[in-house]
């Protein structure tokens, strides 16, 4: 699944190219997870004024109203001057005087959906109950310490359930969660403020570093313009059971928490 360096590097990819663009035609294939929200000819002749980024949403903020894009567990967005014809798999899109915005999704898990605003009820119930942004200024680290606290489950089924920070999906809590020295089953309310620090610092460093490295290509994750990503390959320890920690030497091990592998040096993460 896209996680949200995944999907800042599709928007990186495409967000300068498309500004300004205007709305020639919409093409719309089988129904995804949820309804466009619109008639096509509503966006015709709009233009795209922005690309911004929530969570894993792109937000394309348009002369009147906004465009929220999922790519849900295997989506994938192209832009381009031209683009080959439409195959099964391409479920939304957008011709543009700038070019040809795409969502190709074989699961259609992902989603297109017009909202009038941030305000409108769509999208408060899409974004509303998100957590804070790792990547921005307002990841407090008063604020996430006593969310911490205030959650008795265990540390990672936090990170992963996004609501009091966003978009650390499961690649990236096994890595913060190692770069932190954290055991991932630990109870979130009985980490010290000072262990919280540092799992803090470790989120924002671990997606920083993602982003730049262009994301995790794990199975098909491409960005807009067609670049893989490459963040999987400096792994310490997220599909690496068996193999030794890359620190320590001690053997990575794997259980399953939740519906999720969650990969850790037992020597090197504590509770």
């Amino acid at each position: 699944m896209p996680e949200l360096p995944e999907v800042e590097v599709t928007r990186l990819s495409f967000a300068d190219r498309i500004a300004n663009a205007r709305v020639l035609a919409i093409t719309t294939g089988k129904p995804l997870r949820w309804p466009l929200g619109c008639l096509p000819s509503v966006l015709v002749g709009q233009s795209v004024l922005a690309v911004r980024r929530r969570g894993k949403y792109l937000l394309l903020d348009m002369d009147q109203g906004m465009l929220l894009i999922h790519l849900g567990m295997s989506g994938s967005l192209s832009f381009a001057l031209e683009l080959p014809p439409g195959g099964a798999h391409d479920h939304f899109e957008m011709a543009t005087t700038q070019g040809y915005l795409r969502l190709n999704d074989p699961r259609r898990f992902g989603a297109v959906v017009f909202t009038s605003g941030e305000d409108s009820p769509m999208a408060l119930k899409l974004l509303g109950k998100l957590g804070m942004e790792p990547l921005s200024d307002g990841f407090d680290l008063a604020v996430f310490q006593r969310g911490l606290k205030a959650r008795r489950t265990a540390v990672k089924q936090v990170l992963l359930a996004g609501e009091l920070v966003v978009g650390v999906g499961n690649i990236y809590a096994c890595e913060a969660l190692f770069q932190a020295g954290i055991k991932p089953t630990a109870p979130a309310a009985k980490l010290s403020a000072v262990r919280a620090a540092r799992m803090y610092q470790a989120i924002r460093e671990v997606l920083a570093r993602a982003v730049q490295r262009g994301g995790s290509t794990l199975r098909d994750f491409s960005s807009a313009d067609g670049n893989t990503g490459h963040f999987q390959l400096e792994a310490m320890v997220y599909g690496r059971a068996g193999q030794s920690c890359k620190v320590c030497g001690t053997s990575i091990k794997s259980i399953r928490q939740g519906q999720r592998s969650s990969f850790f040096c037992p020597k090197c993460q504590r509770n």
